[in-house]
């Protein structure tokens, strides 16, 4: 029988890694940043998915800072942990069960005039801002994410390293992204694209299942 790993022995790899799959799966997901991204890059080439993230990273590094200066010792209670834990959980579960359903259907061709913007830097902040996904997110898998660095070995430093591998994931999908739409669709096409997202959702099932064992044990200790 496979045994979870003890959130207080999740070291810098294992929280880079958790960071950065679960990230992903958020970023494969299409909306209006990868929109926005594909309108750029048809314009002004592979720079746009690198640029639309520094606008989308600025605005996750000021609410990171604000969880932590208002919610920081707050999360640090196991009873607090646990019932961020398994609300995570749940809307991991969901997300998953969302991004199976969707699929048959899921598609790369977004129309490239459809978004209109003065910059990747700034689409990428108000883009992320205005996305009710994203704000759910960060309420509940992010806040999850967030308690689960703190409670890590690297304490606050595991801020840092949670911040590294969610970015990375960001970067990863939409410099891939911009790439595609400036060379040509040669490297992926949208049968490939789902098994992508269809492996993400798979992913974010086994850490829904984490959370919960996580959830679990917070709860027994408080």
């Amino acid at each position: 029988m496979t045994v979870l790993p003890d959130p207080g022995t999740l070291g810098v790899w294992g929280l880079l890694f958790t960071s950065f799959v679960i990230g992903l799966s958020g970023a494969v997901m299409p909306g209006p940043v990868l929109a926005a991204t594909v309108s750029h890059a048809a314009r002004q080439g592979a720079s746009a998915g690198p640029l639309m993230v520094l606008g989308h990273a600025i605005l996750e590094a000021a609410l990171l800072i604000a969880l932590v200066l208002g919610l920081g010792p707050l999360l640090t209670r196991a009873s607090v942990a646990g019932v961020i834990g398994g609300a995570g959980a749940l809307i991991l579960v969901w997300l998953a069960w969302g991004m199976f359903r969707s699929l048959p259907s899921i598609t790369l061709a977004v129309e490239p005039g459809a978004v209109r913007a003065s910059g990747p830097v700034r689409d990428g902040f108000l883009l992320s801002l205005a996305n009710p996904y994203w704000s759910l997110w960060w309420a509940t898998v992010g806040l999850s994410l967030t308690t689960m660095a703190l409670e890590t070995p690297l304490g606050w430093w595991g801020l840092g390293v949670f911040y590294v591998g969610h970015i990375s994931s960001d970067l990863a999908w939409f410099w891939f992204v911009a790439l595609v739409v400036a060379k040509g669709r040669r490297f992926i096409n949208d049968t490939v694209y789902r098994w992508l997202v269809g492996c993400c959702a798979g992913f974010l099932v086994l850490f829904a299942a984490y959370f919960a064992w996580f959830a679990w044990e917070q709860l027994g200790a408080a």
